[in-house]
């Protein structure tokens, strides 16, 4: 396992994040513990979590692992998130310092820790003002309740606002921001990751396999079956078999994948993870498990090495299909252009 701080604050943490959605859900407790224990032993530190998860079952499952693992507690990295409804009463979510107040302190006690390494907002919030959450998460920094705070599923323009009023007002600055990233979801590098590596702050990717596609478990025109995700539920979410079949880029990319995964016999979920590992501003991929053997199997992209030829195959099977400006052609020449003569 490879290490990397945590966007520019001087923590260390693995480069692939254990997430935790699954916890109470799609995977028991004694399973989710037979999870912490691999990912622990394989040199995992970063734990993620919110209070949404499971209605809150998810922290209280890790809470009670951290208890029964005093040793290996000391070394986790513990992050979770507040922003969304965790009751029915009009102050029960959002990011005003009376939601926050509460939520912290009830995923503080759901865990069973005094601190919360990484506390993170969990979106976006129209109808609070910035400086009252930033106040808020600069007041928890001094207080010792976090160590860090960052963001989730904010936009690029939301990320450099709150990083200039931080620094504006003289607040603990954020460290990272958790976006949906992966071969098949590439948006993010239009206004995201430029906005990221400006401000100094750290990805951590979710859904860095597609909701599954990047395992190669499906095959062109075939609807799943089965029990997957999507044999469950074609029509499930992001990642929707209709709308990603019928994409000509879904499987130019799969077959890049599937093609560099043969060489190095690896997996294709491997494959994907080692790229996305790869790119700028990424700090730790968060994995979310449901079982011990994908687990296992998303862990061996640590020792992958992929060629620098594999990694272009990849970057360009994958491009996105862009307007011609200004993300296309015509905007990317412009912003790349050399000056020439001296001028």
């Amino acid at each position: 396992m490879q290490y990397r701080t945590l966007g520019a604050s001087g923590a260390a943490v693995s480069e692939l994040a254990l997430g935790t959605m699954t916890f109470g859900a799609e995977a028991d407790e004694q399973t989710s513990h037979a999870i912490l224990d691999a990912y622990v032993a394989a040199g995992g530190t970063f734990v993620d979590t919110a209070d949404v998860y499971s209605a809150g079952v998810s922290e209280e499952i890790i809470g009670r692992w951290l208890a029964a693992h005093p040793t290996e507690a000391a070394q986790v990295v513990l992050a979770t998130k507040g922003r969304f409804p965790m009751g029915d009463g009009p102050n029960d979510l959002g990011l005003s310092r009376r939601h926050l107040r509460t939520a912290l302190d009830a995923s503080l006690s759901r865990l069973g820790v005094d601190h919360i390494d990484l506390y993170q907002m969990h979106a976006w919030d129209a109808f609070t003002p910035i400086e009252e959450t930033l106040r808020f998460l600069d007041d928890a920094v001094t207080a010792g309740k976090i160590g860090y705070y960052g963001f989730s599923n904010y936009l690029g323009w939301q990320l450099t606002k709150a990083a200039h009023v931080a620094r504006a007002q003289g607040f603990a600055a954020p460290v990272t921001l958790q976006p949906q990233y992966s071969l098949l979801v590439r948006d993010i590098e239009h206004e995201i990751v430029p906005a990221a590596l400006d401000a100094g702050i750290g990805l951590l990717p979710w859904s860095p396999l597609g909701g599954g596609w990047l395992s190669g478990k499906y095959v062109r025109d075939q609807a799943p079956a089965g029990s997957t995700r999507l044999g469950d539920n074609p029509e499930r979410g992001f990642e929707a078999w209709q709308k990603r079949n019928s994409n000509s880029v879904t499987w130019q990319v799969l077959d890049a994948v599937t093609d560099i995964a043969r060489i190095h016999s690896a997996s294709a979920s491997q494959v994907s993870l080692a790229w996305l590992a790869s790119r700028p501003a990424v700090t730790s991929i968060i994995l979310g498990a449901r079982t011990l053997e994908q687990l296992n199997d998303n862990l061996g992209a640590t020792d992958l090495d992929l060629t620098p030829d594999e990694l272009l195959r990849l970057t360009v099977a994958s491009e996105p299909q862009l307007d011609d400006y200004p993300y296309g052609p015509g905007g990317q020449q412009q912003r790349a252009r050399k000056l020439e003569g001296g001028r």
